[in-house]
């Protein structure tokens, strides 16, 4: 309609989404056709003209907000159990509480486009969830639930993408920096920790920052990856209590390949670490001695993912993930982990999604015991947790999102097991 660098913009996200190939097949062609048909019209003048007016910066903005159900708001075990790690070894009989909460996210990214394959930008993200107290059935403050992260950084992103020998080199690097907000309660009540009368709920906040990179290099149908991150993670100062405080250094490779246009198999590997600066080590009694190194666990993770692609709209994926864990002091909580996991993903027309995902982690820990309890018998754990998502796009740029999700976590600890549901009614803007 005599608009061609809308045009462009529409072909170019019609070519780089990765939903319909044959959309993408088809908007490069018509990418080619109308670039021929500008050179042709045009004299270099002219051509010279409108690259001066090439847009240089580009402003991502997505805005979700709603309301949102949880029925066990402070992750409260469903049964009555006998405290094994307290003197006196007391029957608690826990208060599930549940009540409503806005979910609230937004995020911004602003890119430059000075050179031809590379952006430079910058970005924030925030996401949380706040509750509301009237609905509470007991006599507590349960915004002691509420918990957000918001996240800027600054960095750059390449591309370089060839498609007539089905090359793409994909680089991005950055430095972020966060903020986290999470109150530290007791699950049994929701009440705010104390020790001595001395609040510790501040402790699981923190401020983390650091650089990340990642890397994609795509020939054919190989396609490579390799990424590292490295951050140190400050947390709210706990005179009382060690802080949490540690580095956490990651780094692992990817690679992927693509059987046909509708199926592609992944493998990875995966090594990182956390390092904690005042938290002593467990002995192998379940203690923790001031006296002792601090703690370090190494993690080992190696996974295998496989994608089917059914239609242009419907595909699906399973996986299974092995990761261990190694203490580096006395190997008490030193564990085995295999999870499994499955993707399933639906586009009906031009307006409506629906994905759906679980996954199933058993954990085989060596030598830690439920409660941190010698009698109580080697720790047990098993977490589940499934998600189903469904997207009406409403308009161009508003959408209506349903989400329901459950997690399951059973352990012959009695203190971590729970089970809770979280039904989501959601408006997401994308201008």
């Amino acid at each position: 309609m005599g608009d061609t660098e809308q045009a462009f913009d529409w072909f170019r996200k019609a070519r780089d989404q990765q939903q319909r190939r044959d959309i993408s097949r088809l908007a490069r062609r018509a990418i080619r056709e109308l670039q021929g048909k500008i050179d042709a019209a045009r004299t270099v003048t002219v051509l010279a003209a409108r690259e001066e007016e090439r847009k240089l910066t580009n402003l991502d903005l997505r805005i979700r907000f709603g309301a949102a159900l949880d029925n066990n708001v402070f992750r409260s075990p469903s049964d009555p159990y006998v405290d094994l790690s307290v003197v006196g070894q007391p029957l608690i009989t826990p208060e599930i509480t549940q009540g409503f909460y806005m979910p609230v996210s937004v995020s911004a990214k602003y890119q430059v486009n000075s050179l031809e394959n590379e952006n430079f930008f910058g970005s924030y993200r925030f996401g949380g969830r706040f509750y509301h107290d009237s609905t509470t059935r007991y006599i507590k403050n349960m915004t002691n639930g509420d918990e957000y992260l918001q996240e800027i950084g600054v960095g750059s992103e390449y591309r370089n993408k060839n498609e007539d020998d089905d090359r793409e080199t994909r680089v991005f690097s950055a430095f972020k920096i966060a903020q986290h907000h999470e109150s530290y309660y007791d699950p049994d009540n929701g009440v705010e920790r104390d020790i001595g009368g001395v609040s510790i709920a501040d402790r699981l906040s923190y401020l983390r920052y650091g650089p990340e990179f990642w890397m994609r290099k795509r020939i054919g149908a190989i396609t490579l990856g390799a990424r590292a991150k490295g951050q140190l993670w400050n947390y709210d100062e706990v005179n009382v209590v060690p802080g949490y405080d540690h580095e956490y250094w990651n780094v692992g490779v990817s690679v992927q390949y693509r059987f046909t246009s509708t199926s592609l198999l992944r493998v990875g590997t995966e090594y990182y670490t956390r390092r904690f600066g005042e938290r002593p080590a467990f002995e192998l009694d379940g203690t923790q001695p001031l006296g002792n190194p601090t703690i370090r666990y190494d993690y080992k993770k190696y996974s295998l993912e496989a994608r089917q692609r059914i239609t242009n709209g419907l595909w699906f994926s399973v996986g299974y993930t092995q990761t261990e864990r190694e203490d580096r002091y006395l190997d008490y909580n030193t564990y085995m982990r295999d999870g499994y996991n499955a993707a399933f993903h639906l586009q009906l027309g031009e307006r409506f999604d629906l994905e759906a995902s679980d996954t199933y982690n058993i954990y085989n820990y060596e030598a830690a015991f439920a409660f941190n309890e010698p009698l109580a018998s080697r720790k047990t754990l098993e977490t589940a947790i499934g998600r189903v998502i469904a997207t009406w796009k409403m308009t161009r740029s508003l959408d209506l999102m349903a989400e329901y999700s459950r997690r399951e976590v059973a352990s012959n600890d009695s203190r971590i097991q729970y089970d809770r549901d979280q039904i989501m009614i959601a408006v997401r803007w994308a201008p």
